[in-house]
């Protein structure tokens, strides 16, 4: 499928929030109702894995089937918009150097590592436990059962002819990011995917950049 680009206007300079996700990490932060929030991938094709919660309400988080059914595509890119289990806007993309995200491949796991790879990577670490170890201070208030399908941001999952999904090598590359405007109060999950079998980060998990702006 054609990709639609287009970068953004904002300096970090001016950013409200700068961090760095180190390769392999879980992060979490909070998002207010008209923030601008930006992943950068700093090294090329790094899959981060993210979620978005309501932050005044726990139960309401990120929806691919809403948001898929809402656009009626299968991937994320310029103009879209991510829409909550309640079919409510929670975020727009309004810059997007990549041009395209994924929404089916999910969060690597131990069962997943096995199915995919070999019995002998069942052990490795995933973005499960990524989100798990995140939310288990309980500070925002997730638990188990709030882990739903997620985005994998700069991710590269084809469907294929016969309705299958292959992973494939990414389509970003150093520096490319994507810029979305919160539309409510959120709480941002990311796992920084950590998977040395997988070909959409090269088999090196590189660090992220996150910015957020402040509504103008």
């Amino acid at each position: 499928m054609s990709v639609s680009t287009q970068a953004s206007t904002r300096d970090p300079a001016n950013a409200c929030l700068d961090h760095i996700v180190p390769a392999g990490e879980p992060w979490m932060t909070r998002l207010q109702r008209g923030q601008v929030f930006r992943i950068v991938d700093l090294e090329g094709n790094q899959a981060v894995d993210t979620l978005f919660f309501n932050a005044d309400d726990l139960q309401e988080h990120y929806s691919a089937t809403q948001t898929i059914q809402a656009q009626r595509a299968l991937y994320l890119g310029l103009g879209t918009v991510l829409m909550s289990s309640d079919a409510r806007p929670m975020l727009t993309i309004t810059a997007d150097t990549c041009g395209r995200h994924d929404t089916l491949g999910g969060a690597c796991s131990c069962e997943s590592n096995t199915v995919r790879y070999a019995l002998e990577k069942r052990f490795m670490h995933s973005c499960r436990d990524n989100f798990m170890a995140a939310i288990a201070n309980d500070a925002y208030g997730l638990h188990k059962p709030d882990i739903v399908a997620n985005i994998n941001f700069f991710m590269n999952v084809p469907v294929t002819q016969t309705g299958g999904l292959t992973f494939e090598d990414g389509i970003s590359a150093p520096g490319k990011y994507v810029e979305m405007r919160a539309e409510m109060n959120l709480v941002v999950l990311i796992s920084n995917c950590p998977q040395l079998n997988n070909p959409c980060n090269g088999y090196n998990p590189t660090p992220v950049r996150c910015l957020a702006w402040d509504a103008e």
